[in-house]
């Protein structure tokens, strides 16, 4: 199985930005745990600040990997680009987000891709990418 996660706009500073709402530990250290909890897993890993190298990454992911766990960060509640090519891949999105986006500024509470996503979780810092992984492990209702 091949799984890609996609990182969108800040998220490279993971562990230094807002450490009260996204936790201290890196992506990178937390990626490498993710790697190990899950051998069976091939995983891919790309994170732009760019909208448009986010859009292109879902769409080559179609075909090439069996799941996309994606955290848009900010694009999440303002990229109708995004979720069209969300929406026009047959591979399937897990929207993930690390804080609750409904526990934040209202303006992040409306997510775009939500409805074209195969599912969101968020809220359970780093985990919500192992809970991502999980709901596109084989045997999970499709």
């Amino acid at each position: 199985m091949k799984i890609l996660i996609l990182n969108g706009p800040n998220l490279n500073l993971q562990g230094r930005r807002d450490p009260g709402v996204y936790g201290s530990q890196t992506f990178e250290s937390y990626f490498k745990q993710l790697q190990a909890r899950y051998p069976q897993v091939t995983f891919g890993y790309f994170q732009s600040n760019i909208e448009g190298e986010l859009i292109d990454a879902v769409q080559q992911a179609d075909g090439c990997y069996d799941g996309v766990v994606l955290n848009a960060g900010g694009y999440t509640h303002t990229s109708v680009a995004l979720r069209d090519a969300v929406s026009a891949v047959s591979v399937p999105v897990v929207e993930v987000h690390i804080s609750s986006i409904l526990a934040r500024e209202e303006f992040r509470h409306v997510s775009l891709l939500a409805p074209v996503a195969k599912g969101s979780i968020m809220g359970f810092g780093l985990d919500s990418y192992r809970l991502g992984v999980e709901a596109l492990l084989p045997g999970v209702q499709q």
